[in-house]
């Protein structure tokens, strides 16, 4: 039995302070406004440590330090490809915010994020990134749609 797959490794870090959260208003994305954590795709010759650093300055300019793993977003798409984000967070970072052709990187204030137009399941791995109450948020097709669920 072959049990190797297709992946498709990508990542997303919080990056954070006391106060605050950094956000990307996403562009190109049917959601107006919509905002997310920063993050990219893993090149084939680097490690994930070193992906999350440079995908970090590439899209908010900044320069992160002691990423910590703190769990993951997983789905299999429809061809059969596992996508898989590696969720990092850290609050140690250098420099000035810059965007990205990605879009627009701004600080959230913690007390405005339950009013946030955060899309694609943030709230979910915002309970990944700051509980140890969940590790991985994993998505299924059942019934011919996506059905997501944190574990």
């Amino acid at each position: 039995m072959d049990r190797t797959s297709k992946i498709e490794l990508t990542n997303m870090c919080l990056i954070y302070d006391d106060e605050r959260v950094l956000v990307q208003e996403k562009k190109g994305t049917k959601y107006k406004g919509g905002l997310v954590f920063p993050g990219g795709h893993v090149e084939s010759d680097e490690s994930l440590l070193d992906s999350v650093i440079r995908e970090m300055k590439e899209e908010t300019g900044l320069t992160i330090r002691n990423p910590k793993p703190c769990g993951f977003k997983d789905w299999i798409l429809e061809d059969g490809t596992r996508y898989i984000v590696l969720l990092y967070k850290t609050n140690q970072f250098d420099g000035e915010l810059k965007d990205s052709d990605e879009g627009r990187i701004f600080w959230l204030n913690r007390q405005d994020i339950p009013n946030a137009n955060l899309i694609w399941n943030m709230r979910e791995l915002l309970q990944i990134f700051e509980t140890d109450s969940f590790s991985e948020f994993f998505f299924k097709i059942e019934d011919g749609k996506y059905e997501g669920k944190l574990l």
